[in-house]
């Protein structure tokens, strides 16, 4: 199965040309349908976290923000190591892309950035995020069209929120704009995140599956969202015990663009904020205590923009 809608004769055209798909077609019995209104209660209590809360505000201390990586990194080698066990068997065959969505290569380039040259030998896996691990690896050895489950929420959430966060981190953390620690979230192979996320909906939707099949899935993927906020808990209390940083611009960016008091991992378009963007107006008083308490509240209410797509 191609990773791509390749040109007819392949060789230089192989990046991806998308088709456009019409999401009035959606049937409410489709595969990921029946993952947005099965994990809706998942998704509230991870989009409450503290973790993602503070990540959101711009609270995110550097240190935390590397081992943050570390987990993402052992959580990708696993997803595509599996992932790439399974790309001929028919259960995941249509949703291997590992030139548009592969991780792990990104994320082993911010760990260099981050711990240098030997990264490996200072990195290890946390008790939180080895569960994790290990379950992505049960599924793929034992239950591969659960594999679904943990693709789509992963890389799905990556290409929406995930944008949202990249802008985060890279103010807060004052990291360079070539991208260099953030390239986890760029997908240079992707040249029209929308129109992709249509494709692979499509594509998942067509899988062949039965009732009982998709229902697994469902429970498969609150399970990955259980998985991600015990990662959430475990790094936050990390965070508790490290030294405060000093931030300038604790506040998300916002730049005008994009509603994040809507989850993006659901909206198919982040929509344009008018003139009047309130982030804009807050920046200037920021220092004020009075200001940053309904600022935070305000927040609170936008914490579902990336609540799973650190992790």
């Amino acid at each position: 199965m191609p990773s791509a809608l390749e040109s007819p004769e392949g060789g230089e055209e192989d990046i991806l040309r998308y088709e456009e798909m019409e999401d009035n077609a959606v049937s409410p019995l489709d595969l990921s349908e029946l993952l947005k209104e099965g994990t809706k209660e998942s998704h509230d209590r991870a989009e409450n976290t503290q973790f993602v809360k503070d990540f959101l505000k711009g609270r995110i201390k550097k240190e935390l923000f590397k081992l943050a990586t570390v987990a993402l990194y052992f959580t990708y080698s696993a997803l595509e190591e599996e992932m790439d066990r399974n790309k001929d068997n028919p259960v995941f065959a249509p949703l291997y892309f590992p030139v548009e969505l592969h991780r792990r290569e990104a994320l082993a380039k911010d760990l260099k950035y981050f711990y240098g040259e030997d990264w490996k030998e200072k990195i290890q896996c946390s008790e939180a995020t080895q569960q994790y691990v290990d379950r992505i690896h049960h599924v793929g050895q034992h239950e591969p069209e659960l594999l679904v489950a943990h693709a789509y929420t992963r890389y799905m959430g990556d290409l929406s929120g995930g944008q949202v966060l990249k802008k985060v981190a890279q103010r807060a953390l004052k990291l360079p704009s070539t991208e260099e620690g953030i390239k986890f979230y760029v997908f240079d192979n992707i040249s029209n995140a929308q129109q992709f996320k249509q494709l692979y909906r499509a594509r998942m939707n067509a899988l062949d599956l039965d009732k009982n099949t998709k229902e697994r899935i469902v429970e498969e993927a609150n399970k990955a969202f259980r998985f991600n906020m015990q990662v959430f808990d475990e790094l936050d209390k990390i965070g508790r015990s490290l030294a405060e940083e000093a931030q300038d611009g604790g506040f998300p960016v916002h730049d005008g663009k994009g509603d994040i008091r809507k989850c993006p991992y659901y909206a198919d378009k982040l929509g344009t904020a008018g003139p009047g963007c309130p982030f804009h107006a807050a920046v200037g008083l920021a220092r004020q205590p009075l200001v940053q308490l309904v600022l935070a509240a305000c927040m609170a209410v936008a914490a579902g923009a990336a609540a799973w797509y650190i992790l």
